[in-house]
Parts: structure tokens; sequence; C-alpha cells
């Protein structure tokens, strides 16, 4: 197949015309049932109703102005966020990797402003996912990501997942703060443990030092919570947030208390596309879905429904699966067998998964599936296993 595209994401050749709900269509018709949703963006599945309505008002009204000019539309999300998060402030980007960036910005513009400037190091954990640019890549430091690009750390240290003496010793005069996932998504849906998070919070305390919590792909009600760190009884200074706040559309936030957010003082920082029209019409109707009361309780019982179901296929394959991770409905499924072999198998019967750190398969069906549809994703998981 020739291409104009760069390489970097292989050839696929599965495409798709359309998708409602759950399930995408291709050109001919063939329906498959979706469990990646984009990678947990697709927080409301396909189509969703609520979000083209907003999208389509929006779109023929205004699309881009810049924020040199009011966005009432952003202003509102904010308001929102802020009302149901332990943030005080938030900043609109395109994406999760921006939403990382502006974060790291802000734990150094802290320290710069109190006239700390020397305190600019941040540490990250190991097997944890950031993002895709050079500070994002640095802070992880994961070869299979970071491999030709890095010529620095770039200000980025690292410590072991879940050792806090590790991450002790890894602190200096110099570090300004501690960044980490709380449900590790590229690392293999790990959850942090809750005393280690306490840990690193009272750590950060001690030290003076700034936390943030990349919530990209965790956040926005996919673990049964508006955030994960809700669950985990930890807050955080800063927290990157993407994926499923725009159900589909491009948008990203960086959530900030007020100490942290004031320094970030007019014009320096910035986003020519960030919080414009568009994406603030679909991320408010994606928030007021969300905070319908009954709804994230839903996706607690549907997180719940579906690891029962793989529990109990690991118990029946003990040789082909290991066990299952994970919170609400950003599940992983740890696997003896190949787990990428097992999603290809998977994708030929028509179900779509995705693959994670630790030899685990991904499971992020949209926070609205129904019963039925995790019935049919577990028929098909048993019937393929059963076929090895």
């Amino acid at each position: 197949m020739t291409t104009a595209l760069m390489p970097n994401y292989g050839t696929p050749e599965l495409e798709f015309d359309h998708g409602l709900g759950c399930s995408l269509y291709t050109a001919d018709g063939e329906r498959y049932l979706d469990f990646g949703m984009g990678i947990a963006v697709n927080s409301l599945g396909h189509c969703h109703p609520r979000l083209v309505a907003a999208l389509s008002a929006q779109a023929t009204k205004l699309w881009h102005t810049s924020n040199l000019y009011r966005i009432s539309e952003g202003e509102r999300l904010a308001a929102k966020l802020v009302a149901h998060t332990f943030a005080d402030r938030v900043f609109f980007c395109n994406s999760g990797t921006e939403a990382v960036e502006a974060g790291f910005k802000l734990i150094r513009r802290y320290f710069h402003s109190k006239n700390q400037s020397q305190r600019n190091r941040i540490v990250g954990l190991s097997e944890s996912f950031h993002g895709r640019t050079h500070a994002a890549l640095a802070a992880a430091a994961n070869p299979a990501h970071s491999n030709g690009f890095l010529v620095s750390d770039y200000g980025f240290d690292r410590a072991p997942f879940g050792d806090i003496e590790a991450l002790r010793a890894v602190i200096t005069p110099h570090t300004a703060g501690i960044i980490l996932e709380p449900v590790q998504g590229e690392g293999g849906i790990r959850v942090v443990p809750a005393d280690y998070l306490a840990a690193v919070k009272a750590l950060c305390v001690e030290q003076e030092l700034l936390l943030m919590f990349d919530e990209v792909q965790c956040g926005v009600g996919r673990t049964g919570t508006l955030y994960a760190y809700q669950q985990l009884g930890v807050e955080p200074d800063i927290l990157a947030s993407a994926k499923g706040l725009g159900g589909g559309f491009p948008v990203g936030a960086c959530l900030a208390t007020e100490r942290v957010a004031e320094t970030l003082t007019s014009g320096s920082h910035g986003s020519t596309f960030g919080g414009n029209p568009l994406a603030m019409a679909v991320g408010n109707a994606v928030i007021d879905e969300l905070t319908t009361p009954g709804f994230l309780e839903q996706v607690v019982h549907s997180g719940a429904l579906l690891r029962d179901g793989l529990q109990h296929l690991c118990d029946t394959y003990p040789t082909l699966l290991k066990g299952v991770t994970g919170l609400g409905l950003m599940i992983g499924l740890q696997c003896h067998m190949d787990a990428a072999d097992l999603i290809k198998r998977l994708q030929q019967a028509h179900l779509l998964v995705v693959k994670a750190g630790g030899n685990s398969v991904r499971l992020l069906p949209p926070l609205n599936v129904s019963e039925a549809e995790i019935s049919e994703a577990l028929g098909v998981i048993a019937a393929v296993l059963a076929e090895r």
C-alpha cells in the first residue's frame, strides 16, 4: 500500500466508515465491538447524540477566535471542573501531552516565582507514559518511546514504581516536583497503591515539592469517579487531563490550585487553538453527561461486571491468562500467552481492544457501555481463548 504518510503508525488496513455507541462499521457494513474507544478517548461512545448536538450547534455559530478574546464556553467548562475537583484554575489546550507540558511549566514557574529557580528538576516513575514531546519523553525515559530523540535529561529524574525509599533517595535540593499516573495506562493498567500514594504526598509536604497527577487516560470518569485520585485519597497540586474530556474531539486541560496557577501570569503561556469554542462546547456536554446523577455509579457497576467476567476467564484458562487489574472501566487483562497475538485474534473476531505494557490487554469500553455489550465482549474473548 502506497501512502504519503510518515511510517510511524505502520500500515494498518482496517478502516471504519462510521460508528454508533459501542459499535464501529466498515464501509461494507461489517460491525466491530469497540472496547478500545480510540485509546480511552470516546468516553461516551461513537456519535453520542448529546455531543453531536453540542458540536453541531457550535459549528454553525463560531469555530475559532483565539484567546485574544473571551470564550464563555471555556469559562463554563473551567468552572465545572473546579466545582468537581481539587482545582481552583484551569488551562485549556489540545492534547494530553500539552496538558502535561503545561504542568511541567507550572512546577518550574512556581519555584521561579519564589526566587528558587535552582529547584527545577522533576521526578517521574518507571514504566510511566506522559506523552511524546521531549519533556514528556524525558519524564518517563522509556527507551521504546525515547530512543533516538533525547539529547539530555531535560531536568528529569526517575524512581522505581512503588518504592518510596528509592523515590526519597532521588530527591535533591534541586527537586521541584513529582509526576505520576494514579493508574498507569501504557505501563500495564497498574493502580498506584493507596499507601504508596499517601507516602508520596507526605514526602511532597515534607520536602515542599509540588505533586502532579497525569490523569490523561484514567481521568474523566474512566475509573468510576470523575478523576481517579478521588478514589485514592490524595489530592495533587496539578493535574493533566485530556482524552475522554472531549469525547472524541481534541481537548486537553491542566488543572491547578490557586497558589500554583497564580504564577502563570498574563502572556507567560498560551495555545493558539486551546480552549476553542468547538472543543469547549463538546467538553461541557461531556461533563454534563458524566455528572448526571447515577452516571458514575453505573460506571462502577459496569466495571465490576466486566472484571468479574474476565476473572472467570482467568480461572477457566489459567495457562493463557494471568489476572485482571485496573479500576472502573479502565481494565487490564494480564496474559501468559502473547497479548499481541490475543489482540490480533480478537480483532479477527470483531472485538477491538488495545495493547498495554506487562504483556497485557487494555479494555476501555465507553463509560455508558451496556450489560449486553459487556456480555457480548466476554463471549468473544471466551470463544477466542477456547480455540487456543
